[in-house]
């Protein structure tokens, strides 16, 4: 399947987000530099272990050539001693071989915790811009296939690659040792290897980046439909999707087997190298045996080293298999820890002034401020506004008017392209991000609930808030009385995004949620969009308690919302066309004029 072309100027839409040169390198560098002394430990375990494991031939040597023939002039010692040191390398072995695989899994299993805990903080600390284009299906893939391709190098493939290595050098030199002739052929035949693992290398490299694009695709598509079935059931999309995420599906099969046929070339490959080398040793050696310049148990070790040496090279295409999967993933995974916030953090953040007013809201200031999406034009041409403390303020417009793109812009959720947005005089920029969520608090058309009991989630706002401080606001809101009538009270469980509760429910805790936080300033965006009329009433009752003495901007599309604020701001293109009272606008002649009258029609 040919995929869409990423647009050059939009890297979200690549799956392989772009890194400085070297990011991934220091990635796996900072990971394992916590685990040196463990690593060490490892090794040496691993080095022992080599060392006891490959004793036995020397000793099968040793039986042939000089304890059989003492064993016949009846001198027993030799041979018992060949079969004593036998059995304790077997034993030193397989103790070492347990104790380095118990260090190794934890050394493993800490570096994939530290990993999927620095994608989970990172993916938390980028902005919102970052979430809105690059989607949650990728990020899933990063923490779950990438990070499980990385364990699969960590806990297998880096043994294996360790092993054959001490392997090569203990065996070559032991057969250089034994017998110089056989050791060099031995070590000569290597280089065939060498240049066969080059090109599986190159080759296989390809081939599982592209794997591990083709999995996120699925795995993207997947949550896609997932998180959309209700639209998917209403328009009937099941056969579409189902097509499509056959053809993503069937992707990833092509990949799969691409990657099994590059294994499998180099495993034919490898073994016709090794076979001839083993068969042409064993001739040669033979034959000096027969002409009395080799020793019999000298070639019998040889030829059992020779195995020993040979039988890893599939082992090694495994961990070759491993290490291309895991560099792609590794690689995605840096792309991703690369990116930095849109909205970074103040190198010397301030504090708000002290609130001077009877009433917690604060003043704020939209000066010259200038804002364009990425993927977009101007929003924002130019923008200036200033809300008194305490005001409610309304905003309305049609779609596309730049209503939410101004809450965005006071909820820090984007900073302006030109201009301040300003808090009490403070630019926001130079807040620290708990200053500012404690003074600005935004509650949404969503209302999006987490898992976890109603008390959790009004108390999202103010974690440490006492149960008290939790009823007592939601008895304010209005809040308290269904939530009296579910199953377990407060500590019901809402379920997966508050689907337990109806919509106008989730608003209302919601509502509670920003009241317990308490904030200077509140931002309402679309808050009643989505309710029914009772609904839209109860949460009214509630937003003009929450509202009271607070500085609020309110965006809605309903005019009933409008009503309870001091002052309404008509938007369109992004600059504000009419400002007044309520009453005032509805007496005149303009926008707001003509959208009430439209809004008192349709009730009629």
């Amino acid at each position: 399947m040919t995929a869409p072309s990423p647009s050059p100027d939009n890297p979200f839409d690549r799956d392989v987000l772009p890194s400085p040169p070297g990011a991934t390198a220091a990635l796996l560098r900072s990971l394992l530099a916590p685990m040196k002394a463990r690593a060490v430990l490892t090794t040496t375990l691993l080095l022992l272990q080599q060392a006891a494991a490959q004793a036995g031939p020397l000793l099968v040597a040793y039986a042939i050539d000089r304890a059989v023939p003492a064993f016949r002039e009846d001198r027993f010692g030799p041979l018992i001693a060949v079969g004593v040191g036998y059995l304790l390398c077997a034993l030193l072995s397989g103790g070492l071989q347990v104790a380095f695989v118990r260090t190794s899994a934890r050394v493993s299993q800490d570096v994939l915790l530290d990993l999927r805990g620095r994608i989970f903080r990172h993916a938390q600390a980028l902005s919102i811009d970052f979430h809105e284009r690059y989607t949650s299906g990728r990020l899933i893939s990063r923490s779950t296939t990438d990070v499980e391709s990385l364990r699969e190098l960590l806990e297998d493939g880096l043994q294996e690659l360790v092993t054959v290595v001490l392997s090569f050098l203990y065996i070559s030199a032991l057969l250089l040792w034994l017998d110089l002739g056989l050791g060099a052929v031995a070590v000569a035949s290597f280089v065939p290897l060498y240049f066969l693992i080059r090109l599986y290398q190159r080759r296989a490299g390809r081939v599982f980046r592209a794997r591990s694009t083709a999995i996120a695709a699925v795995i993207v598509k997947f949550v896609e439909t997932m998180n959309g079935i209700r639209p998917v059931r209403a328009f009937r999309r099941e056969a579409a999707n189902d097509a499509a995420f056959a053809e993503l599906n069937r992707a990833h099969e092509r990949t799969n087997g691409d990657s099994l046929l590059e294994m499998a070339r180099y495993v034919v490959g490898s073994r016709l190298v090794a076979n001839t080398a083993v068969a042409g040793i064993v001739l040669w050696g033979a034959y000096r045996v027969a002409s009395g310049s080799l020793e019999l148990g000298v070639l019998a070790a040889a030829v059992l080293y020779l195995r020993r040496l040979y039988d890893p090279i599939d082992r090694l295409g495994m961990f070759l298999n491993s290490y291309q999967s895991a560099a792609a993933s590794l690689e995605k995974i840096a792309g991703l820890l690369a990116q930095t916030p849109s909205v970074p953090e103040p190198d010397q953040p301030r504090e708000l002034p002290p609130s001077t007013g009877a009433f917690p809201g604060r003043a704020v200031t939209f000066d010259g401020v200038r804002f364009a999406y990425r993927t977009g034009g101007e929003v924002l041409p130019r923008f200036d506004l200033t809300l008194p403390a305490g005001q409610t303020v309304a905003v309305v417009g049609a779609t596309g008017a730049g209503k939410s793109t101004l809450a965005k812009l006071l909820a820090r959720f984007y900073d302006p392209t030109d201009g301040r947005v300003l808090l009490d005089g403070v630019d926001l920029r130079d807040l620290s991000t708990a200053e500012l969520r404690r003074g600005v608090v935004m509650v949404t058309q969503e209302a999006f609930l987490f898992s976890g009991t109603v008390a959790d989630n009004i108390a999202i706002g103010r974690p440490d808030a006492s149960r008290e401080e939790i009823e007592r606001a939601a008895k304010v809101i209005g809040a308290h009385e269904f939530i009296s009538t579910l199953p377990d009270g407060y500590d019901t469980d809402v379920r997966k995004r508050g689907g337990r509760i109806s919509a106008g429910q989730r608003q209302l805790v919601a509502f509670a949620r920003a009241l317990l936080a308490d904030p200077a300033v509140l931002i309402l965006d679309e808050a009643t969009s989505s309710l029914d009329v009772p609904g839209e009433r109860a949460v009214q009752r509630a937003m003009s308690t929450v509202l009271r003495g607070r500085t609020a901007v309110v965006i809605a599309h309903r005019l009933s919302t409008v009503e309870i604020a001091d002052r309404v701001l008509v938007m369109a293109d992004g600059r504000i066309v009419e400002d007044g009272r309520p009453a005032e606008l509805i007496a005149g002649a303009g926008r707001f004029a003509d959208l009430h009258q439209a809004w008192q029609d349709s009730l009629a």
